[in-house]
């Protein structure tokens, strides 16, 4: 049976064992898993098993064995099954594909989200960022996570299409929220334990959001196709992208519908995160804002930013780069093997469930000394230079380290200067923002700050 050491043939990694404590690290497990991960790398060492139902997990909190997985014998897994759930919306884009298909799209892709081609779309980044901090009024209560999502989605839907959203953005956002919502209840509770053709409401709900989503996209790569016109946007450029073996050929419909989607949802929710919980730490520690508000004021002045600003702003990317180690989007990553494979002095067998978790890792004070404290300053004064290599993920690594990484980057580093210019925010109430480790680290009631002005509005 897949996922299970044959009697008497091999030792498990050590873990939780006997039904009263299996039980209780699977209820954990489903609720937290990033800190039950740490938790269980704490107890066991840094190569743990347990079993989630009839699966079999396999849980790794060293950087070097997580090189393994994801580089070293990359080729000798592939994603998990959750990740593989996601192929209900995402079809085979390129989180949920594999092999040959995988490797065809990254070539593709890959281009139109390199370093030099996503500077054509700082514009829109700082044009969104804009719209939004001059609406903002002084002492309003915002919730910075819907904020946040708005503004991204504004982004995403300017540099993906280059066009409008026909019955407007708002009504797409709604839905891939909800998506989000039923997808973690889907996969963080007892319902992970029934078969996927089991009729949850959810599941139910997620079958009317692919339809709805469908028909959008296809419209929108349909008038794209007549239109013959081609922009600078993303979905121009997977019109064009050809692979050199079959320069006569591109994406059919339904590749590029897989793909569009797939980064549409990607470059939305992900980004959306980092912002809001940014400014929430920001809002907890004045202190440091005043030093971002500071540089930014220094290198910007009332002007807008551009893509050049980005190198010119260190604590402005560190305080980033601090925040998504605190509260790394992509939270955790999962692989299943398709063949017996060693990790370290284990043999895993094939069928298993191998787990990384950026979170764990990035809270193991064996890699980040005080790694509770929000502390931007590790990143700038060389504490963190001779990091291994896996300790610091929030993009995840190895061939498929995120496509887009370097175009959430420079987002978040334009949007964030650009409301930093116009307004500080203020925690409204000493309660703790919960994280929820559903498909990304999101806050589980929203991010309600309060509206500080401190600048003059940004000329045009």
């Amino acid at each position: 049976m897949p996922g299970r050491y044959p009697p008497g043939t091999m030792s498990l990694p050590p873990g939780p064992r006997g039904p009263l404590e299996v039980a209780r690290a699977f209820r954990t497990f489903t609720r937290d898993p990033d800190g039950a991960i740490l938790d269980l790398s704490t107890r066991y060492g840094d190569v743990v098993s347990l079993r989630i139902g009839t699966e079999l997990v396999v849980v790794l909190a060293d950087p070097e064995l997580i090189g393994e997985l994801l580089l070293d014998k990359d080729a000798a897994f592939m994603k998990d099954n959750v990740t593989r759930g996601l192929a209900q919306v995402l079809g085979k884009g390129l989180l949920t594909s594999e092999g040959e298909l995988w490797r065809k799209q990254r070539k593709l892709i890959a281009p139109s989200l390199s370093k030099k081609q996503i500077a054509s779309y700082a514009d829109a980044m700082v044009l969104h960022g804009r719209r939004y901090a001059e609406r903002l009024s002084n002492g309003e209560v915002r919730d910075l996570h819907a904020d946040m999502s708005a503004v991204t989605l504004a982004i995403v839907v300017a540099t993906l299409f280059g066009t409008e959203l026909a019955g407007g953005q708002e009504r797409v956002g709604v839905v891939v929220d909800q998506y989000m919502e039923d997808f973690h209840a889907l996969v963080h509770s007892w319902r992970r334990l029934f078969p996927e053709w089991f009729p949850f409401p959810e599941r139910r709900r997620g079958n009317r959001t692919v339809k709805e989503l469908d028909a959008l996209v296809f419209d929108i790569i349909r008038r794209k196709r007549a239109s013959k016109e081609r922009g600078d946007d993303l979905l121009s450029r997977l019109l064009l992208a050809r692979d050199e073996s079959e320069p006569s050929s591109g994406m059919d419909d339904q590749q590029l519908r897989d793909e569009v989607i797939t980064l549409f949802m990607a470059g939305h929710e992900t980004t959306a995160n980092a912002l809001a919980w940014t400014l929430l730490l920001l809002a907890e520690h004045p202190e440091i804002d005043a030093r971002v508000s500071c540089e930014v004021a220094s290198v910007l002045g009332t002007r807008a930013a551009a893509a050049e600003d980005v190198a010119k702003l260190p604590v402005t990317r560190a305080v980033i780069d601090e925040s998504m180690r605190l509260y790394p989007p992509a939270h955790i990553i999962g692989r299943e093997s398709l063949r017996e494979v060693r990790l370290g002095e284990y043999t895993i067998p094939r069928g298993t469930s191998v787990l990384a978790s950026p979170w764990a890792m990035h809270h193991d004070r064996r890699f980040f000394p005080d790694p509770e404290a929000f502390r931007p300053d590790r990143w700038l004064d060389g504490s963190t230079a001779s990091l291994p290599r896996y300790a610091y993920m929030p993009f995840g690594g190895g061939p498929r380290v995120c496509v887009g990484n370097h175009f959430a980057m420079m987002e978040a580093v334009l949007v964030l200067a650009t409301i930093v210019q116009r307004v500080r925010f203020e925690r409204i109430s000493r309660a703790p923002v919960r994280a929820q480790p559903a498909i990304t680290l999101r806050p589980v009631d929203g991010v309600p700050l309060r509206v500080a002005l401190r600048a003059p509005r940004v000329s045009a």
